[in-house]
């Protein structure tokens, strides 16, 4: 079942001549972007795919206590394989770096997701959650999305991320950091260039839809409009909403620290 280990404690070499790449993503492991960025960071590293075996969009960190996670080797595209977990995208990175991975990677990527994960849908989706995982672990990890789009162009939003994920590793990419990468629409000249942003934190417009089934019971559907309401101009949905690539440092540490010193005095 391989061993158990404290990755904080672990040695990550990020300039080691051939880097080792932990791969997954929560659109499930036969999704094409998780093909795409495969190939793309194959040239240069050493990658294993651990991916969720179906789509898990939308679980944020979910994890599975209540039923073993199971896994088998699947053959994706010609000579390239991964393991499919029967779980969640933590799952596979708990799995991959507890059990499957000797050595340790020097980085987890997850993506390339088939939707943003910017502003307040980083706290739903399995795509950053896979990423943040890796960083409760101590090991640096890239999170990677692209916008919705008629036609959506894997292989050019491949080449795009590794160029980041190379300069970002370069300057500074700290184990327990998460670099949340999203890509606009790759059309009419997009990308316009990268903007360091911040995580946008304003709500988006929700609206839950009563409806009936054939049998005439109801049911509610989860909808949303997600303009940027109400947002400041300098955050990662306005980036991507102006044709450019967002890139933001997530950290594990939700804390407010401003109120910490308050609460202190008043409940002495």
């Amino acid at each position: 079942m391989g061993h158990l280990f404290n990755c904080r404690d672990a040695r990550v070499d990020l300039q080691s001549p051939l880097m080792r790449i932990l791969l997954t993503n929560d659109d499930g492991i036969y999704a094409p972007g998780i093909l795409a960025i495969y190939r793309k960071l194959a040239e240069r590293a050493d990658v294993r795919i651990v991916a969720p075996m179906t789509v898990q969009s939308g679980g944020s960190h979910a994890i599975t206590i209540r039923h073993p996670v199971l896994w088998h080797e699947v053959r994706l595209n010609g000579d390239v394989f991964g393991t499919a977990v029967e779980g969640t995208p933590a799952d596979c990175v708990k799995l991959a770096l507890h059990a499957l991975c000797d050595p340790l990677p020097d980085l987890v990527v997850s993506g390339i997701n088939s939707g943003l994960n910017t502003g307040i849908h980083v706290l739903y989706s399995g795509t950053v959650s896979a990423a943040m995982e890796a960083a409760i672990k101590g090991v640096p990890a890239v999170a990677i999305s692209l916008e919705l789009a008629k036609e959506m162009n894997y292989d050019r939003a491949a080449a795009i991320s590794d160029e980041i994920i190379q300069q970002v590793v370069a300057t500074d990419l700290p184990a327990g950091c998460v670099c949340n990468i999203n890509i606009p629409e790759l059309t009419d000249g997009r990308p316009r260039g990268t903007r360091i942003a911040p995580m946008s934190s304003h709500d988006m417009v929700e609206r839950i839809e009563r409806r009936e089934d054939p049998m005439g019971r109801p049911y509610y559907w989860l909808s949303g409009d997600f303009k940027n309401i109400g947002d400041q101009t300098d955050t990662d949905r306005h980036a991507v909403a102006e044709g450019y690539v967002s890139v933001t440092p997530l950290q594990i540490d939700m804390t407010n620290h401003k109120l910490m010193g308050r609460w202190s005095k008043a409940l002495q």
